[in-house]
């Protein structure tokens, strides 16, 4: 029973969660003259013993006092005596953890949205030394248009902004404090609610003591937004993978980012990008396992709740690395920018171009000009040859319609140029992305 009961192993993380909690009761609860101001002020120093002695030798894992909130406070006894007894004046164990948890989750976030604009800077740098480097862009992994390497990785920036959108928007959700609501019903004591929520740095208190103990929703919705940040990561370091294979040769990766094989010398494996892909499916993992924790659970505690902190923190600490594995290689990437360029221009990527300039400039319904787009791919495909490369004499036994500006769009600079719609992979419009990109960065630090 003491094995399965203990939650100190996993929750002595919360450590200093669990006394900056304590800290702000005990100052509520000498203001309001629950506890004389005397044993106020030595609980609070003591806690400052306690939290000097754990930042020095480490939480142990004592199982008979079972979690974090037990061992910090006979560490306290053992400091100042009997007077530490009065810290658990008018709270429970249950408003207790959910506060820890709350203040916990809450720095989980702000690191991982902290982490996630270095990766975004990362991305901007090398996006903005990209913007004129083509490469193919695909569809069905299959050579669709020519895009630009700084258009493709501006992508994945978009894709983290949304992620850090959505964590903020979870921090602004769970930012209010369940101390003070006790065991589940509240307490007879005459607390200042609003005094430990200021102080602790929450918006305000919960509005409902029963929920305010059960609540995970907040953990949940943590793990919610690291699963999609997880699953944006897993796409960027699948590029990777495939970018780095031979028969792609678009990236070499840095010693510092890949492994070599135990018999195969040649062999350089993208091991970090791989085990990005891999963490993907364990964070999503979490996340399930704390929902089905959480499924069927009535109001208010059960000792179920116990297990929501090892997937959070399974998640937290994996997340944490990926975005930290995958900054490092964009940082270090070496991009193989003629290969990438060879193979923009394989495919005929540039068919698309050749049936919008009919459309535009010889007012060809576009069905037609997509039929007569096929049929050039196939002459230049029965050639062997590009689509640039077919002679205007060639491209009028075709369609008589064709004229020799047409050469203006067929080649993969001139496709890519051409794409100068807002969020298009046109140069310049890369480069005014970064421009705002970067200032809304700048916004942020202010």
């Amino acid at each position: 029973m003491r094995e399965i009961n203990a939650s100190i192993p996993f929750d002595k993380r919360m450590w200093r969660q669990d006394l900056a909690g304590s800290q702000a009761h005990v100052a509520m609860l000498g203001k309001q003259g629950i506890i004389p101001a005397e044993d106020a002020a030595r609980i609070s120093a003591g806690l400052d013993d306690v939290a000097a002695q754990f930042e020095a030798d480490g939480v142990p894992d004592d199982l008979a006092l079972e979690d974090i909130h037990m061992l910090a406070e006979a560490r306290l006894a053992d400091g100042i005596g009997p007077s530490a007894g009065r810290l658990h004046t008018a709270r429970s164990r249950n408003d207790q953890v959910a506060t820890d948890f709350r203040l916990w989750v809450r720095d989980a976030i702000d690191q991982a949205e902290a982490a996630l604009g270095a990766l975004q800077d990362a991305l901007l740098t090398r996006a903005e030394e990209h913007a004129d480097s083509v490469m193919p862009g695909f569809t069905h992994l299959q050579v669709a248009q020519p895009v630009t390497l700084g258009h493709h990785l501006m992508a994945y920036f978009e894709m983290f902004a949304r992620d850090r959108s959505r964590l903020r928007d979870a921090r602004a959700r769970m930012n209010l404090c369940p101390l003070g609501s006790a065991a589940l019903a509240g307490t007879g004591f005459n607390l200042d609610r609003e005094a430990t929520a200021a102080a602790l740095g929450f918006d305000g208190p919960t509005r409902n003591s029963l929920d305010s103990v059960s609540d995970r929703d907040f953990a949940i919705e943590y793990l919610t937004c690291a699963a999609q940040t997880a699953l944006h990561l897993s796409r960027l370091a699948e590029e990777f993978v495939i970018w780095a294979s031979q028969p792609f040769g678009f990236v070499s990766l840095s010693d510092q980012w890949s492994t070599g094989s135990s018999i195969m010398p040649q062999k350089r494996n993208p091991d970090a990008a791989e085990l990005v892909r891999g963490h993907s499916g364990r964070i999503t993992g979490a996340l399930v396992s704390l929902m089905i924790t959480m499924k069927g659970l009535p109001l208010a505690y059960s000792k179920d709740m116990q297990d929501d902190k090892p997937p959070v923190f399974e998640a937290h600490d994996l997340l944490g690395l990926s975005i930290a594995a995958m900054t490092g290689m964009v940082e270090s990437a070496s991009f193989r920018l003629d290969r990438m360029r060879a193979a923009a221009e394989t495919g005929f990527s540039t068919a698309t171009d050749l049936a919008d300039w009919l459309v535009r400039e010889a007012g060809v319904p576009f069905r037609e000009a997509h039929h007569i787009t096929g049929r050039t791919v196939a002459a230049a495909e029965a050639a062997g040859i590009r689509l640039d490369q077919l002679d205007i004499a060639q491209l009028k036994a075709i369609d008589d319609r064709i004229d020799a500006r047409v050469y203006d769009v067929l080649s993969v600079d001139a496709s890519v140029s051409s794409r100068t719609s807002f969020g298009g992979t046109a140069p310049a419009r890369v480069r005014e992305s970064v421009a705002a990109a970067r200032r809304a960065r700048e916004e942020e630090g202010r």
